[in-house]
């Protein structure tokens, strides 16, 4: 980042985070908690990934997208939940100006990732249902490989690169009203003219939230109009068994994200965006394989091999 201190003001070091609670006996109970999402997440988000890659009905575009979902909140977690369990034992808990610019960019870039991938997810559903003859030929291993290296790219590009380019100065105030280093709450700190920084996160966040939920919703009405031309019940059932855990991943995460960055920003620092931000980050990733796994008979149908291969 570049112009980050001038000589008047008092170079950072490090930050200060707030935390959820200053209560020992709330922090016990978050830090539980807040373990045991992480493990679900891992434990689950592997599980899935193990699965895909030990049953070969499962080697398809669709699980492999999902793989890729279930890596991105492997790592996405693992980015802010290990120091933030930490900091839950801790009064008063600090963090490096380095590794709280490390951790906020990579949580960043693995959010943007996970918003392109969803948005390619909806894309292969509409492809399946709209043109089930031809989607393996359409979603061949190639196309597959590149749609997911593209994400990648692009989010590195739009997340990344900016932060390291966004002009702006402290004026020694290290106190982030936050149990992690997030982006919206270290920029309220910042004590030259934000307007710049703040209008930059809001395009960025159209660019990286607005148009992948856009395409989105496109390609769910293509969806809706490609069922209604299926004459059986049970047909235009099946297909859209097929969206609903997909659906409702969307809702969630496009649903909190949407609400934390594609809104008017300003420096002053809301407790709220604390518990929204749980739900992005801690929440969805939980949530994920349950939803995958409760909903998809391909999934549970693979889990019932892998398990009855075990007691044999």
């Amino acid at each position: 980042m570049n112009n980050l201190e001038t000589e008047n003001y008092t170079k950072i070091t490090h930050f200060i985070l707030v935390g959820v609670s200053g209560q020992p006996l709330l922090q016990i109970i978050l830090f539980l908690l807040g373990l045991t999402m992480y493990l679900i997440t891992v434990i689950g988000n592997s599980l899935i990934i193990v699965l895909i890659i030990l049953d070969s009905r499962l080697h398809t575009p669709m699980y492999f997208f999902l793989s890729n979902l279930s890596l991105l909140d492997i790592c996405g977690s693992t980015s802010t939940a290990p120091q933030s369990l930490i900091n839950c034992l801790q009064d008063y808990p600090s963090i490096s100006y380095n590794a709280c610019y490390a951790e906020m960019g990579i949580s960043m870039c693995l959010a943007v990732t996970e918003c392109f991938l969803l948005s390619i997810m909806a894309y292969d559903r509409f492809v399946a249902i709209s043109s089930p003859l031809r989607y393996m030929l359409i979603m061949n291993k190639t196309v597959c490989l590149s749609l997911a290296v593209a994400s990648w790219i692009i989010a590195f590009l739009t997340s990344i690169i900016p932060m390291l380019v966004m002009p702006v100065s402290f004026c020694g105030q290290n106190v982030v009203n936050h149990f992690a280093c997030e982006m919206q709450a270290v920029l309220k700190l910042v004590c030259s003219d934000t307007s710049t920084s703040l209008t930059l996160v809001f395009i960025g966040s159209v660019f990286t939230l607005i148009l992948p939920f856009g395409f989105i919703i496109v390609s769910y009405l293509r969806i809706l109009i490609a069922v209604l031309k299926i004459r059986s019940v049970e047909g235009r059932l099946k297909a859209f068994s097929t969206c609903g855990s997909h659906l409702t991943v969307v809702t969630i995460y496009y649903g909190t994200l949407i609400y934390m960055y594609a809104k008017p920003q300003s420096k002053e620092s809301e407790d709220k965006d604390k518990i929204i931000s749980i739900f992005y980050g801690a929440v969805t990733p939980m949530l994920n394989p349950l939803i995958y796994t409760l909903r998809n008979k391909d999934v549970k149908g693979a889990l019932k091999k892998i398990m009855g291969k075990s007691k044999a």
